[in-house]
């Protein structure tokens, strides 16, 4: 199955974060089982990498059999034409897409299924998000009847950021500017062509230093559920 990942816009996350090669497994390097991890999957010491003839020389290779394209589909493009600027590198076949800038234990196995029993162009995984803020219900006037703090969401779903797509979905990016979120995603939905795997496992977005913060404690305290690799 061939996986692509839209990196983030500058400034979606309200902090600096340096990724060194060679770097060990941590929610920093916004990993999940599908990505690379250049010391522990390949087994790499040192890398250098020929920007100009795109060649790879390393010391005590122990690699896997993975494949890598890091294609620069420019600073200002958004996620529709992020992701139709990598059509060159796709066969004609069902691959997979996500964001990268969050964490989950998806079965992508299961979503994948799904897929191919739905027969429809895309497949989105949905997930309800936690609550992030205490919640108060009041009595009667101004006095304050219960207090939660950080109750679970309300119930509804939303995109989680793990899709299942067909080559088809293309014709319904326009350029640079298309957002895969607006019309690409709300064409699938009213054309019928769009369906949902439902995830009620774990889901963390990494777009602030709080969620940072959480992802790091969990990984540090070796309590991360979206760690599925052994």
């Amino acid at each position: 199955q061939r996986i692509y990942v839209l990196a983030a816009r500058p400034g979606r996350v309200a902090a600096e974060i340096t990724i060194p090669f060679g770097a060990s497994r941590g929610p920093n390097t916004k990993r999940d089982p599908r990505f690379l991890d250049l010391r522990d999957d390949l087994g790499l010491s040192d890398v250098t990498i020929d920007l100009k003839t795109n060649e790879m020389s390393y010391e005590g290779c122990r690699a896997e059999n993975w494949r890598v394209t890091l294609a620069d589909t420019g600073d200002a493009t958004m996620t529709g034409g992020r992701l139709k600027r990598v059509r060159k590198y796709l066969d004609d076949d069902t691959f997979c897409l996500t964001y990268g800038d969050g964490v989950a234990d998806v079965d992508i196995t299961a979503a994948v299924a799904l897929h191919r029993r739905a027969g429809l162009e895309a497949t989105m995984t949905a997930v309800q998000p936690p609550g992030r803020f205490g919640a108060i219900s009041f009595g009667g006037g101004d006095r304050v009847d219960t207090f939660s703090e950080k109750p679970d969401g309300d119930g509804g779903w939303i995109n989680g950021g793990f899709f299942v797509l067909e080559p088809g979905v293309f014709d319904r990016i326009t350029d640079d500017s298309t957002v895969f979120e607006n019309e690409p995603l709300r064409s699938l939905a009213h054309d019928g062509e769009l369906s949902a795997y439902r995830h009620d496992g774990f889901w963390q977005p990494m777009d602030t230093l709080r969620d940072r913060y959480l992802l790091e404690d969990l990984w540090s305290s070796g309590r991360a559920p979206w760690k599925v690799w052994s």
